[in-house]
């Protein structure tokens, strides 16, 4: 995979989590921990995916899901979250979330959905 994937999300073990499982799959990996950072992050760099919790410190993850979908070449982007609502997961996919996963998940479940998102699956 030429491009990386973007994390967004504040928890730092789960973060380190993230990168374990797709660094076993030979993804490269960015992290953010906040809104803002994703963002810019999504603005400046080319990426294949983006994984984006919905509660960060300084924003919705929402907004990362709309901005990933409103680029030219728009983004696959997993939200994962333990806000696990039928309504949350709406709101998500309305925003234009390609998946829902709620926290916490199986390392296997992961790993299946980040590559049907990437076309690997």
């Amino acid at each position: 995979m030429d491009h990386p994937i973007l994390v967004v999300e504040n928890e730092e073990d789960l973060v380190t989590t993230y990168e374990r499982l797709l660094r076993r799959q030979g993804y490269r990996v960015r992290a953010a921990g906040t809104c803002r950072a994703g963002l810019a992050i999504i603005e400046r760099e080319a990426l294949c995916l983006v994984i984006s919790d919905l509660r960060l410190p300084d924003g919705d993850g929402l907004e990362i899901v709309r901005a990933a979908r409103a680029l030219p070449a728009p983004l696959p982007v997993l939200v994962a979250t333990g806000l696990g609502s039928r309504t949350t997961r709406q709101a998500a996919l309305d925003a234009g979330a390609s998946a829902f996963l709620t926290k916490p998940f199986t390392a296997d479940a992961f790993n299946r959905l980040v590559d049907t998102l990437l076309g690997k699956a």
